[in-house]
């Protein structure tokens, strides 16, 4: 798994590389998430910043303040083709989210935990071995 892995935006504008695993990877099933990725949830690995190398042009944001926790998240996205490409977290000020679906290789990284799995679709199964958290 460890090593360089690169992705990006649907027309080429954003890419970037990873070095390493993810410090955690989660499937997040809430409101939120479900919205802004348009499916019932958003498969988030989080880095270290330093291991992000973000290339091309910069994405565009949108920031938000979340009616649960009251914090801001940051939402990167493609100004050309509208491509979700990541998020950043007030609480996770050291770390960078990268849209799991955007890599390359989508499926190199594990899935650690789902969260916010009061607010899943019924039809989406958990699965077993994975850490279930009702929020997030």
């Amino acid at each position: 798994m460890a090593g360089r892995h690169e992705g990006g935006c649907l027309c080429g504008r954003i890419r970037f590389r990873v070095t390493g695993d993810p410090v955690r990877t989660s499937v997040c099933h809430c409101a939120f998430c479900q919205r802004r990725s348009g499916s019932a949830f958003a498969v988030l690995p989080l880095f270290k910043t330093e291991a992000v190398e973000m290339m091309g042009e910069p994405p565009s944001t949108y920031r938000h303040i979340s009616d649960e926790s009251g914090r801001w998240l940051e939402i990167e996205f493609c100004p050309r083709c509208g491509t979700n490409t990541g998020l950043r977290v007030e609480r996770a000020p050291q770390g960078r989210i990268l849209a799991g679906g955007c890599f390359d290789d989508p499926g190199w990284f594990r899935v650690d935990r789902h969260i916010w799995t009061r607010s899943k679709r019924d039809w989406v199964a958990l699965p077993e071995g994975c850490v279930l958290e009702e929020k997030g």
